[in-house]
């Protein structure tokens, strides 16, 4: 493995700075002490800082050499809502805020990478450092670029990481095409007419007809798209009723569809729609349909991709570098970032969660987990990798 060693000795600063973000949470739309830490941090390294996109997102710019190009690097900020199980010293102090998914450790990487690349100023063009609010459920990605992200700091290509607990830690994997899916909510309220449960032939029973839907739903997954087109469509919600006598005047089923492309997107959210109004009528009930998209597929472009695998391998190993992981149906709003520009999304190796202090949780170590706590020994991996896409993407001609 062949970390920078300025970066290595280093290593104690950007895990104190990662342990603060941990010890003080904030939601999304909410990272202001965050950001705060983040700006005072690259002023203080002499990094230009622009704040406010996206509410709370901010920039940091690097420029080195008279290169018109650019590359940019990005990092979310925010944390969960959730009570976090561990005890160890820097657990989080808001109750009911935990870092849960690594937002923390990715800040850090960041931040690591950003310090080694204001001292040394290894290439030719210049850096965008993007330090993202809202990635939990808030689109902030999307949020960033509606305030003018690619306008005012414009990106050649963008590239992103993410903690990957279950594998090896400081391992990579990547790939060129789909990574992670779309996410999608759906809501469909079933009107019928109530009755008394003893006489239900006198109405029309909306419980049983969503019960009909709910099944005839997977239909369309195992009917209607291509087999090898993956799509999940999942029924989490299923509520009606007040009363064990009483068939009630409506019920409504929710849940999520996931999908690695928009077509197959498409066709689900439309057929959805044909085959509940369909089974509704048969039993002479009406329906409500609504759906949201919430984050497209996160897909990379086969030449960053190809890049980015190059470089990890470079760092760590061939043998520590998947150039070909296995797709997640999770998702991340960095895909946002990537139907604006062409990138590169990778995960890095947590590990199995041996790293953690004495106090934490019971439980596993993964991510959304109440006894969840990034890997420390990644921060000089991730923050290398970074500064050896900058060097290698914007290297002197």
């Amino acid at each position: 493995m062949k970390l920078i060693p300025e970066i290595q000795q280093a290593q104690a600063d950007i895990r104190a700075i990662r342990r603060d973000i941990h010890a003080h949470p904030e939601l999304c739309f909410e990272e202001q002490r965050t950001a705060d830490v983040v700006a005072q941090q690259l002023a203080a390294w002499g990094i230009e800082v622009h704040r406010g996109l996206g509410t709370t997102g901010l920039v940091g710019v690097i420029r080195n050499g008279n290169s018109p190009r650019t590359i940019g690097l990005r990092a979310d900020m925010d944390a969960l809502p959730l009570q976090e199980a561990n005890a160890f010293a820097h657990r989080s102090q808001h109750e009911g805020k935990m870092h849960a998914c690594g937002h923390d450790g990715h800040t850090a990487m960041l931040l690591g990478a950003a310090h080694y690349l204001a001292q040394h100023r290894n290439f030719d063009g210049t850096v965008h450092l993007i330090f993202q609010p809202a990635e939990e459920g808030g689109g902030g990605a999307r949020e960033m670029i509606k305030d003018g992200l690619f306008e005012r700091f414009p990106c050649d290509a963008v590239f992103g990481m993410h903690n990957w607990p279950g594998m090896p830690a400081g391992s990579f994997g990547t790939r060129a095409g789909p990574l992670m899916a779309s996410s999608n909510e759906f809501r469909i309220v079933v009107r019928g007419k109530g009755a008394h449960a003893a006489m239900p032939h006198n109405g029309n029973d909306p419980v049983f007809t969503a019960a009909q839907i709910v099944s005839a739903l997977q239909g369309i997954i195992t009917r209607n798209k291509r087999p090898i087109d993956t799509a999940v469509i999942s029924v989490t919600q299923f509520h009606a009723g007040d009363a064990t006598n009483i068939v009630p005047n409506e019920a409504w089923i929710g849940g999520t569809v996931r999908t690695f492309t928009v077509p197959v997107l498409d066709l689900i959210e439309r057929r959805m729609r044909e085959v509940s109004e369909a089974v509704a009528a048969a039993f002479d009930c009406t329906i409500e349909y609504t759906f949201h998209r919430n984050y497209p597929p996160t897909i990379n472009s086969a030449a960053e991709a190809t890049f980015a695998i190059e470089v990890a391998r470079e760092l760590v190993g061939p043998e520590l570098v998947d150039g070909d992981v296995e797709p997640t149906m999770g998702a991340e709003d960095f895909s946002f970032m990537l139907e604006a520009r062409p990138g590169c999304y990778l995960f890095i190796g947590n590990g199995d969660g041996a790293h953690r202090e004495h106090g934490h949780g019971i439980g596993p170590c993964m991510l959304h987990n109440p006894s969840y706590d990034f890997n420390d020994e990644l921060l000089p991996i991730g923050s290398t990798f970074f500064v050896r896409l900058v060097e290698k993407w914007l290297a002197p001609a």
